[in-house]
């Protein structure tokens, strides 16, 4: 998506380790006609989908997950990857590796919120490795909903996560794939959708 490719040279920044910071607009202050537009396009790509919920989870993909959700007008349900005491009742529970932040996190989500008659769209800031979209996968499939697909805000291309789950069968949709990172450069794939 060249609207997404454009704002990441722009405003992105290049970190030690391959880390790629877009928090100046999309998760940490959101410009928020901007991620409205990135909606659009996830609907516009899963417009064949017969979506009844939003999956992310918590924190980063909270915000982009609800202006998504506006675009199907289904509701967004997050992973939480603490217990609070506002939590009741049976929870799906699984494990999540962050890439960022290099720790597992133990996720949770209510089973009131998700069940087998639900059709889940994950939606996701960032895919790196895949871990966090592998455990939203194991809730999905625990509680018998059916995966229609994961949308991507930014991938990074030069690791194994998206084409780890495309080989498993899943459908990303990714709106901007990332070739390659240096201190002063992002280098973009290009995909079928370029030109749409």
């Amino acid at each position: 998506m060249q609207l997404l490719e454009e704002r990441i040279r722009k405003d992105g920044i290049v970190k030690p380790g391959n880390i790629l910071k877009v928090d100046s607009f999309l998760n940490h202050q959101m410009d928020i006609p901007f991620i409205n537009e990135l909606g659009k396009e996830f609907k516009r790509r899963f417009a064949d989908a017969p979506i009844t919920k939003i999956l992310t989870i918590e924190a980063s993909g909270i915000g982009i997950a609800c202006l998504v959700a506006q675009h199907f007008n289904v509701p967004v349900v997050f992973a939480k990857k603490a217990q609070s005491l506002n939590l009741d009742g049976e929870m799906y529970c699984t494990k999540v590796q962050s890439f960022t932040h290099k720790r597992v996190y133990d996720v949770i989500l209510s089973k009131k919120f998700l069940s087998a008659e639900d059709h889940v769209l994950i939606i996701d800031d960032f895919l790196a490795n895949g871990c966090a979209l592998q455990g939203l996968m194991e809730i999905v499939k625990e509680s018998g909903a059916v995966l229609e697909g994961a949308g991507i805000v930014v991938e990074k291309g030069f690791q194994n996560g998206g084409d780890s789950l495309r080989e498993q069968g899943i459908r990303v949709e990714s709106l901007a794939i990332v070739d390659s990172m240096t201190d002063d450069s992002v280098s973009f794939r290009k995909d079928e959708w370029d030109n749409k």
